[in-house]
């Protein structure tokens, strides 16, 4: 803990990309000590969803971990789980460089990474060696290359390899980095890719591990209550919301333009959360307790938290808030959330 608050001058200097490669090595060193030590978590804030034991409610979205490079760490941190990915069947390099800034200002991240992967192959591997006690997620994603129409043999060849080894399974069709991956949210696009998943599910003798849907915070009403209903209507497991947003209205004015000059990108942190909580509400609404809904998007708090659990939502996931906090906004939640 008092690591990050030695580095993190240092890391803010860096060039994002460059300061995230230099934490992770760091990071990978720090989870080759023999034994490191267990998160204390109250035992007040285990919850069971989608039959798993979660330790905590809190867990680390997707797009920190692409890899499950650090599984060890986070679990010391004391998430009560971690989704991996976006994991594409193919190794890919993602977008061209520069393709992540931070606006520290407002708490805000800006990337358009595109899917960069190292292959479900590898990404495999590592997880036949994941420890013990941690809920995992695998979130897949489909290569740049391969066309909407042939999205869901991506799909199923990154479900192969990966769904053996985690504890849930989720399904990206909402990041904004992917040409035409959000056209995947339409209803005549997205039945059939869930009805695949769910046929290959069975097929593996995997019926009983969840599987999840990730989707946009920047669809309309209509479309956003036609989403759920496929989802209920095809019984998968669960939802996720949101991804990040295209929306630059949620920067300040001030600070509008510099964002504009960084160019394409997704926005996540402080400023979407009033735009991915009313979404939640909506989708809870609509889902009236048939499935649970995993809220993201903007979670830094421990009072965001409760109020997040408070509107329904089973659990939470948070990303940004953790590279503006550190390792220590774990133990900081816990403690806002129990009073101790």
């Amino acid at each position: 803990m008092d690591l990050y608050s030695l580095l993190r001058p240092l890391l803010f200097r860096m060039d994002p990309e460059k300061a995230h490669d230099l934490a992770f090595a760091i990071g990978e060193r720090i989870c080759e000590w023999p034994k490191l030590p267990d998160a204390d978590i109250p035992k007040e804030l285990h919850r069971t969803v989608f039959g798993l034991d979660f330790p905590s409610p809190i867990g680390l979205a997707a797009g920190l971990d692409k890899g499950a490079r650090l599984l060890p760490l986070w679990k010391s941190m004391g998430f009560g789980s971690v989704e991996i990915g976006t994991v594409t069947p193919r190794p890919q390099p993602g977008n061209p460089k520069p393709r992540l800034f931070r606006l520290p200002e407002e708490g805000l991240i800006l990337n358009r990474m595109g899917f960069n992967s190292e292959g479900a192959e590898v990404v495999a591997a590592r997880l036949k060696h994941r420890p013990d006690g941690l809920i995992v997620g695998g979130n897949l994603g489909k290569n740049k290359e391969t066309p909407e129409e042939l999205a869901l043999e991506d799909y199923r060849a990154a479900y192969r390899l990966i769904a053996p080894l985690v504890d849930y399974s989720v399904l990206n069709v909402s990041s904004p980095n992917t040409p035409g991956l959000r056209n995947l949210q339409a209803p005549e696009a997205l039945k059939p890719l869930l009805e695949g998943m769910l046929a290959l599910r069975e097929e593996m003798g995997l019926g009983g591990q969840p599987l999840l849907l990730k989707i946009a915070p920047d669809l309309h009403e209509s479309d956003l209550d036609a989403i759920v209903d496929v989802a209920v209507a095809c019984g998968i497991d669960g939802l996720i919301a949101t991804n990040t947003t295209l929306d630059r209205g949620i920067v300040s004015e001030a600070r509008r333009a510099r964002v504009e000059a960084w160019g394409a990108g997704g926005l996540s942190g402080v400023g979407l959360r009033p735009k991915a909580r009313e979404v939640q509400r909506r989708i809870l609404a609509r889902l009236d307790g048939r499935m649970p809904l995993v809220a993201c998007g903007g979670i830094g708090t421990g009072a965001q938290v409760r109020e997040s659990l408070a509107d329904g939502a089973a659990l939470v996931q948070v990303y940004s808030a953790l590279i503006f906090a550190g390792p220590g906004l774990l133990r900081t939640l816990h403690q806002s959330m129990t009073g101790s």
